[in-house]
């Protein structure tokens, strides 16, 4: 097939477009590289440096699908510049979705996000549960969501989005090495990796007085690898006329703590920790159930542990 990969420099994105170069697939990569790392780019993906706005520029009928990852992440920044992520993340879909009708393209496999779901009414999560974000992240994925439903509907599109938890890890497969390089970067495991080389005095966790049982966060962590082989998957079973919803997890949820010892017994460095009031918008738990993914995708996390993800984001971090 030929695919085209939005948002293609990013960190799930690299890993994806590499699978499905490994997979046969002819990939282009479309990116503005405005938050992302053109070394991401696989060198047998074809590069094409533009917004996701400007997809009608790349996108027509020769290719057979897309996958589309371009958009702001940063849940704390959202709530900041909202403007930016309505812009970005919806805003964008909407270009995206209006180019792929024109070009007659009728396969989308769409990033989505646990943030969707807010402070979760039950856990785990299943796609099931209440939408109701508290960040405006949250809010702009799932509205891209909703307009990917009603395309679907109205146009007969064959889409899925998945509903990503914390994913983390790094893809190392002989000479292909890829992993997080936000700039800036916001997410737990890379930031407390930096304490652990000294490139930061001290790690803060925001919020030590949450209902949980050391006080911090729980999130749930998924390695890279096993996210982007869900990619794939879902590519072989959506169908015109469906919309599927997928949650993408190891359903365990680990809290800030844990991930802090992990960091600690991996790297074998003391992390330093500063503890900071809670941000807005972070729900106290949040974690999945990912049956449906299981059983409809035969998706399986191969990597599950806390630790084994934190090994490979460290050999990454040190040797790149």
């Amino acid at each position: 097939m030929k695919l085209l990969v939005t948002g293609g420099a990013g960190y799930v994105g690299g890993v994806v477009t590499q699978l499905l170069l490994d997979a046969g697939h002819e990939v282009v990569v479309l990116d503005d590289l405005s938050r992302n790392d053109a070394s991401q780019i696989p060198s047998a993906a074809r590069f094409v440096q533009a917004r996701v706005h400007d997809v009608a520029t790349v996108l027509d009928n020769s290719f057979d699908a897309v996958l589309h990852f371009a958009g702001l992440i940063a849940a704390g920044e959202s709530m900041i510049h909202p403007e930016w992520h309505w812009e970005n993340n919806t805003v964008g879909t909407l270009a995206l979705l209006d180019a792929m009708r024109v070009a007659r393209v009728r396969n989308l496999i769409f990033s989505s996000t646990a943030a969707t779901y807010g402070d979760p009414s039950e856990l785990p999560l299943t796609e099931t549960s209440i939408t109701k974000p508290v960040n405006t992240y949250g809010a702009t994925k799932l509205a891209a969501d909703m307009i990917i439903a009603s395309e679907v509907h109205a146009h007969d599109l064959a889409a899925a989005s998945l509903r990503y938890f914390n994913v983390a890890g790094a893809y190392l497969a002989g000479d292909v090495r890829l992993g997080e390089r936000h700039d800036p970067e916001t997410h737990l495991i890379p930031i407390a990796l930096e304490v652990a080389a000294g490139k930061r005095e001290k790690l803060q966790l925001f919020g030590d007085d949450y209902d949980t049982p050391d006080g911090t966060c729980i999130r749930d962590y998924i390695h890279v690898a096993d996210l982007a082989q869900a990619h794939l998957l879902a590519l072989n079973v959506i169908r015109n006329g469906e919309h599927k919803i997928y949650n993408l997890g190891n359903g365990t949820g680990f809290s800030n703590r844990q991930v802090v010892e992990a960091v600690r017994k991996v790297t074998g460095h003391a992390i330093p920790v500063e503890m900071a009031p809670r941000r807005a918008g972070d729900p106290a738990a949040l974690y999945t159930s990912s049956a449906l993914a299981q059983r409809e995708l035969g998706w399986v996390p191969a990597k599950p542990g806390i630790e084994e993800i934190v090994a490979d984001a460290w050999e990454f971090y040190r040797h790149g």
